[in-house]
């Protein structure tokens, strides 16, 4: 049985000399290979591949937000997600996402070729001690609205902007805000917003 594999990765070198690598295996078949996140659900509708590799970082969409359209649109695509950062929260969004796989880019050639095979077999493929650090970061103890808040401080918005975008007013934006940092052990917002999203809270 030939599997059937679409790459994504923005960065194209690292597209080709993955494609090359594992075009050599036997029963692998790379059957496209996109630089864009917003590319990859149309190129898996087209080519139908039994599975993505997708990167986390790219333009359009990032890899987290496509896997989880593919889970919807061609939930026979099993998604592995391919990235340079073997972080909890972003594993933790990918498994939110629908993906089956966690593979990091310095993991042995070998180890990729047979993430592929065991995520066809129907196994979850994650590194073990990732996994266990992602148990460790445990679950959200932030709040719907803190979310919300710190989502909207992404942009770096003022407490007045993100006032006027959530409905709130400023005082109760400032108060969320001064939990978000609490909980994450912070000093300011941005730190909190890195720091919730390393842990997968966001």
């Amino acid at each position: 049985m030939t599997i059937r594999l679409l790459l994504a990765d923005d960065q194209e070198l690292i597209r080709t000399a993955l494609s090359a690598l594992l075009d050599l295996e036997d029963d692998f078949e790379v059957v496209a290979a996109v630089g864009r996140g917003d590319e990859v659900v149309d190129a898996v509708l087209e080519h139908r591949p039994d599975v993505a590799l997708l990167d986390i970082e790219m333009p359009g969409v990032d890899g987290l937000a496509a896997a989880a359209v593919l889970a919807e649109k061609a939930p026979d695509c099993r998604v592995v997600i391919l990235t340079t950062f073997g972080r909890a929260g972003y594993l933790r969004r990918a498994m939110a996402a629908g993906a089956v796989g966690f593979v990091v880019k310095d993991a042995r050639a070998e180890a990729l070729a047979d993430a592929v095979r065991r995520v066809m077999g129907g196994e979850r493929v994650v590194d073990p001690a990732l996994a266990a650090a992602t148990l460790a970061a445990g679950e959200s103890p932030l709040t719907p609205r803190e979310v919300d808040v710190l989502n909207a401080a992404r942009s770096g918005a003022t407490v007045a902007e993100i006032a006027g975008n959530l409905y709130l007013s400023e005082g109760t934006v400032r108060n969320y805000l001064s939990a978000a940092i609490a909980k994450t052990g912070t000093h300011n917002r941005m730190e909190a917003l890195r720091a919730a999203d390393e842990r997968g809270w966001l």
